[in-house]
């Protein structure tokens, strides 16, 4: 089934939100899409967002939230913000990368979202969201969690220690695809809710994400083994179509930023607790950790902040030298 902007409307339309709409003659409700199903945890964050915002904009501005992947499937979001289907998302940079290749500052970036609003290079990195992907940017939101590659079967290493994944199927996302095929591994690009299934039924034999929100999906029942450490980290971001954002009073446009900035360093302070939680969740289930160490462990983080800087700037060089200055700490990888 394609997947059209007109469909996807339609969709929304059948959940019982017709728009961006008017509750009172100064209330106004935003439609909120996720990528991840409702009980997942970044599905789960979005929702808590939310409800700051209701609270603290009662009779101004409220943001309800319409669906997940149900609604707009996650490959389809991008599209979908640029031509406002829904008017707030939730929504990886990595996700639409085809947009805005800008997005790669957000996970290959060693910085807290805190730390990168501060030295000016969200504000950098908006301007180009606004221009090329009709978005304006909110917060950089469950930030710190770093992605790693989880498998059914023992990888195999080369002399020098380093993972070697040729002839394995791994799941990714356009975000660590790159990173993940110059392991050697066979790329298949899936939304999180076609996982299970395939590696139920052995189509791919791992898959990359964050520990936070793993098991959320019961892929824990099929992956025996991960390999550490953690590369990049969580790029997701809370935006509206920029439409929709200028339609909004300035009253309402300064609670969702307040609430925004505010939510940004308390995602990231949840996300480090709660990643703790499911890592220690995961090792008493029984999962093995391949722990990567000195130059192999080197040449593994340096290879993946290598390959998704150079793909940015194959892609568009105009900004890239100035973002990776606010979003890269050289000396630190």
């Amino acid at each position: 089934m394609k997947h059209t902007p007109a469909l996807i409307a339609a969709a929304i339309a059948l959940s019982g939100f017709g728009g961006l709409t008017s509750a009172s003659a100064e209330e106004t409700v935003l439609r909120g899409v996720t990528f991840t199903p409702a009980q997942a945890y970044y599905a789960k964050s979005f929702q808590k967002f939310a409800d700051q915002v209701n609270e603290k904009g009662k009779g101004i501005v409220q943001i309800e939230a319409v669906g997940g992947p149900e609604v707009v499937p996650p490959l389809k979001l991008g599209e979908a913000q640029k031509n406002g289907v829904a008017d707030i998302f939730d929504l990886p940079a990595g996700l639409y990368l085809n947009l805005v290749p800008e997005g790669e500052a957000f996970a290959g970036s060693n910085h807290t979202p805190m730390e990168n609003r501060a030295n000016g290079g969200f504000d950098m990195v908006n301007e180009i969201f606004q221009e090329k992907g009709n978005a304006m940017l909110l917060a950089h939101v469950d930030g710190g969690a770093p992605f790693h590659i989880y498998l059914t079967k023992e990888p195999q290493f080369d002399a020098d220690g380093n993972p070697d994944l040729t002839g394995m199927k791994i799941r990714t996302a356009p975000l660590y695809r790159s990173f993940v095929e110059s392991l050697g591994a066979v790329n298949v690009v899936q939304s999180p809710s076609d996982v299970y299934t395939s590696l139920e039924r052995g189509v791919v034999d791992g898959t990359g994400y964050t520990i936070l929100g793993f098991r959320d999906f019961n892929w824990d029942k099929f992956t025996k083994y991960r390999i550490d450490p953690g590369f990049f980290q969580t790029d997701v971001l809370i935006s509206m179509n920029l439409d929709a954002w200028k339609k909004l009073s300035p009253e309402a446009q300064a609670i969702l930023k307040e609430v925004a900035e505010s939510y940004e360093k308390e995602s990231y302070e949840a996300v480090q607790t709660a990643t703790a939680s499911e890592d220690k969740a995961l090792r008493d289930g029984g999962m093995e950790i391949i722990e990567l160490t000195g130059a192999a462990r080197d040449k593994y983080l340096n290879d993946a902040y290598t390959v998704t800087w150079e793909r940015l700037k194959s892609r568009d060089a105009t900004n890239h030298d100035a973002l990776q200055e606010k979003f890269l700490d050289k000396s630190a990888n």
